[in-house]
């Protein structure tokens, strides 16, 4: 494995971020249906309560999503999701101001546009998005993560014919998406493969075993492998036990090369990153 040492940086709100120590960005799912943690915290005091948990574990990134994005999950209007997201963030803004970066995941760009001027600090788009998304980043000047999917939650799980092979294609996809996202103003991009997004279990494995070539794309990369069913099915368990797979797999992912860990377990994501931490030194 390849320990040097990355200088890429994120521009948030004014402040600099660098990946030369990956960062830990803890799940906050306000949805009634996620796969995991589905229902926990859909009011705001719950949800506030699990920020607290989140921060207090040492999470970098609070990542926020009022739209299930499950295989299968039903779709919701933009207003319902942003009667999901917003009074928790208002109220994480309100509790915590400038002390804590929160990332929305949406695709939606009226969900982000009123995310953003509540003062959302990152989009999370798990669409790779269009010109109008990355238009209103660029307006407002924060960093955007870009990821691989095709067709809608709805859908994509009867979309993963890759002729060329998943990593040629998603590299591609990337290569081709973050240009025209530039040239829309946007400058910080950080990258996500989109692990169980329109992919086979065998497909995820690929790509997480061809991570390191997504380096190439000199951007930071954004892995959420955190109790999916890549890890569940494989080992024949549940979501609730998959945390020790969770763990082998960011491992695997921080060795390969990845700046962010997307996950449930902010305590156990911190301690890996300490070990590895002590890897490159040694």
């Amino acid at each position: 494995m390849n320990f040097s040492k990355t200088h890429l940086s994120i521009c948030v709100r004014g402040q600099l971020k660098t990946f030369e120590r990956p960062q830990v960005m803890g799940i906050l799912n306000v949805t009634p249906d996620s796969f995991f943690d589905g229902g926990r915290y859909r009011r705001v005091e719950e949800a506030l309560q699990r920020a607290a948990h989140l921060l207090k574990e040492g999470a970098d990134w609070i990542d926020l999503g009022g739209y299930s994005s499950r295989p299968g999950a039903l779709d919701i209007t933009p207003e319902e999701e942003k009667q999901r997201v917003l009074p928790v963030l208002e109220a994480l803004k309100k509790e915590y101001g400038s002390r804590v970066c929160v990332s929305v995941d949406t695709f939606r760009v009226e969900v982000a546009r009123a995310a953003l001027e509540a003062g959302a600090d990152m989009i999370n788009d798990i669409s790779g998005g269009n010109e109008a998304m990355w238009e209103l980043v660029a307006q407002h000047r924060v960093p955007y993560v870009m990821m691989h999917m095709r067709g809608t939650p709805q859908t994509m799980q009867q979309m993963t014919d890759y002729p060329e092979g998943v990593t040629l294609e998603v590299l591609r996809f990337f290569s081709e998406r973050m240009p025209r996202c530039r040239a829309c103003g946007v400058h910080d991009i950080i990258v996500d493969p989109g692990f169980g997004f329109a992919k086979t279990l065998e497909q995820n494995y690929e790509l997480l075993r061809n991570l390191s070539c997504f380096r190439q794309l000199s951007a930071p990369i954004l892995v959420g492998v955190s109790r999916k069913s890549m890890i569940y099915k494989a080992l024949g368990i549940t979501p609730a036990e998959a945390l020790n797979g969770t763990t082998a797999l960011n491992s695997w992912a921080l060795c390969a090369g990845a700046s962010i860990l997307r996950v449930h377990d902010v305590k156990e994501a911190k301690e890996i990153v300490t070990l590895f931490d002590y890897l490159k030194l040694s």
